[in-house]
């Protein structure tokens, strides 16, 4: 049985992780966006978050592994919240079922398609107010982000892909 703090804040989680989810894909689409002479000139205008978003896409694949990870533990964490509520009220079976249709599509329309239109729309404006955060994340992500951001090199190499595929995602 769901208590009503318990679905109170359940749901108070999810739409605070929904958020979070859409601030990675939002900042995704929008500093990938960005051609590559606007990036040099903000980071050349002497601002902070100028600054900031050149140091970001000085390496395009850190960031990219920075924006995955978090988003990828932002999602799975809403998909445990709403896993748990649902199995509150289906049989097991049901629950999965239910959970994953519910889960997918609020991430996908609130957490992904959404945002990333918003990125791509206000490029400029969004990649320059997310940066700053975005190196937070990084710093405090840094040891999971140094991890998967050494094994994903080695693995594409080793399987013979681009080690510097995410140059071609930059809008040159």
């Amino acid at each position: 049985m769901v208590t009503l703090s318990l679905l109170v804040t359940s749901v108070v989680a999810v739409v605070g992780l929904v958020a979070l989810s859409a601030f990675f894909s939002s900042s995704e689409s929008a500093i990938f966006s960005l051609p590559e002479e606007w990036v040099r000139e903000a980071a050349a205008d002497g601002s902070a978050d100028g600054a900031t978003l050149g140091e970001l896409r000085s390496d395009p694949h850190r960031l990219l592994v920075t924006i995955l990870v978090g988003n990828n533990v932002v999602n799975m964490a809403i998909s445990s919240i709403v896993t748990l509520l649902v199995s509150e009220v289906f049989s097991p079976g049901a629950a999965v079922v239910v959970a994953t249709a519910g889960a997918s599509a609020l991430i996908l329309v609130f957490g992904e398609i959404v945002p990333k239109s918003y990125g791509l729309g206000h490029a400029r404006t969004w990649s320059r107010r997310v940066a700053r955060p975005l190196a937070l994340v990084e710093r405090a992500l840094g040891p999971v982000v140094v991890l998967f951001d050494a094994s994903t090199r080695r693995l594409t190499a080793l399987v013979g892909g681009d080690r510097g595929i995410e140059e071609n995602l930059l809008d040159e």
